[in-house]
């Protein structure tokens, strides 16, 4: 008896973590709001990767927009230009079908999974979910009349236990008595009865533990069974979430994988169309014909002398060869009614403004005087009309038309 004990003292220390232990399917309950949060996490996982689509889209972009710039600013011409431009096309294209990828991961993946996530689980007013809570309740009502026996068979044992340890201890002062020379004859009688009183003890109790055994081992497979039933429906739920998240890791792998979009294999094909289109010896020819010694030259030749082309130089032309009138020791006079004649030789507007524009290329020939200079009465301010201004010519001219004066250099005069 003394072993036996032992070892179900033994077994009762030990621990296990079977889901039939009372109690241990709430890890499956627990899965179903693991669920919920893993919809979550994927919808995050995949809101982050969108973002760096976006970033990746818009770096190509202003890479492209930067370098194109800096190309068509730059020294490198033809066709070779043109393919390295190309270069920025690709990026640009590129920076599309990243941005088509965002939109996919959004749009489509992460919405996808926000209305299962829906679908699938509802909350309760007291918190939790739904689905969770009836899983809970049908793992309690299978595992109650199961458990209930599991409590009757724990205290069946424990008499059972209790009274082979009272066994052992009865057994043991009698032997000891029976060596001690003192004890009277009543007194080793007393302990025989209460050796005997431990055996019918423990021969009850364990009648009692076995008969508990039995019960809880016949309720066993229903117990089982119904268990199964809960746990075959919370599998279910789950291989519902675990086949939708795989469905949509695979959406999401074919919006990632733009090595199979057509779009994407026509932008390098394109590409490399461009680039092997670039001709060195046409890019060389085009240098030699537009800065180079295939540019067209006007020769020198010899040109006959033509009177009639004499004529036709333009008085601005004339004045820049100092050929012109300049005014000199310009002062108001306060006379009036100056000549018509006078005025010819100045005759037009235009020439006053010719004039005026060129009167000295050098500041030393300016011969207006400092409070002139320094907001001075102005001799073609309107304010100065009927005043006359006298000039005086620096050099020989012969007037060409019929409103010209001709006169030698030093001769005086007045303008109004």
């Amino acid at each position: 008896m003394s072993g036996s004990y032992d070892e179900s003292a033994a077994a009762a220390e030990e621990t296990t973590d079977s889901f039939w232990e009372v109690g241990n399917y709430k890890r499956t309950v627990k899965r179903i709001d693991d669920g919920h949060r893993l919809c979550n996490d994927l919808m995050n996982c995949v809101h982050e990767r969108a973002k760096i689509e976006k970033s990746y889209a818009q770096q190509l972009t202003d890479w492209s927009k930067r370098w194109r710039q800096l190309i068509e600013k730059g020294p490198q011409y033809g066709s070779l230009e043109r393919a390295w431009g190309a270069i920025m096309t690709e990026a640009d294209k590129v920076s599309e079908l990243h941005q088509d990828v965002k939109n996919s991961l959004l749009n489509d993946d992460f919405e996808k999974v926000k209305n299962w996530q829906k679908d699938a689980y509802h909350k309760q007013i007291m918190g939790g979910f739904k689905e969770a809570k009836e899983a809970e309740d049908g793992f309690r009502k299978a595992q109650k009349p199961w458990a209930k026996k599991l409590k009757e068979l724990e205290t069946a044992k424990k008499a059972y236990h209790l009274a082979c340890k009272e066994e052992k201890l009865a057994m043991t002062r009698e032997a000891n008595s029976k060596a001690d020379q003192s004890n009277t004859p009543e007194q080793q009688k007393k302990l025989q009865d209460k050796v005997e009183k431990c055996k019918q003890d423990v021969q009850k109790t364990q009648e009692k533990y076995e008969k508990v055994l039995d019960e809880l081992n016949k309720c066993t497979p229903q117990y089982m069974e119904s268990m199964e039933q809960v746990f075959e429906q919370c599998q279910q739920f789950e291989e519902k979430r675990l086949n939708f998240l795989k469905e949509v890791l695979l959406d999401i792998k074919r919006h990632l994988n733009l090595a199979e979009s057509s779009s994407y294999a026509n932008v390098y094909r394109e590409l490399e169309q461009t680039i092997r289109l670039s001709d060195a010896q046409e890019d060389l020819r085009w240098f030699r014909s537009t800065s180079g010694p295939g540019m067209p030259m006007n020769w020198p030749q010899f040109e006959e002398w033509n009177p009639d082309l004499t004529h036709t130089i333009t008085r601005k032309e004339k004045m820049k060869k100092g050929e012109g009138v300049t005014l000199t020791n310009a002062s108001s006079t306060g006379e009036s009614g100056a000549s018509a004649g006078e005025r010819g030789s100045v005759s037009s507007h235009d020439r006053g403004q010719t004039y005026s524009a060129e009167w000295s290329d050098d500041e030393g020939s300016n011969s207006f005087n400092a409070s002139e200079a320094n907001g001075g009465t102005n001799p073609f301010d309107e304010d100065s009309a009927g005043k006359g201004v006298r000039v005086r010519a620096l050099y020989d001219y012969d007037g060409q038309e019929q409103d010209e004066l001709s006169f030698k250099a030093g001769d005086g005069m007045s303008h109004a």
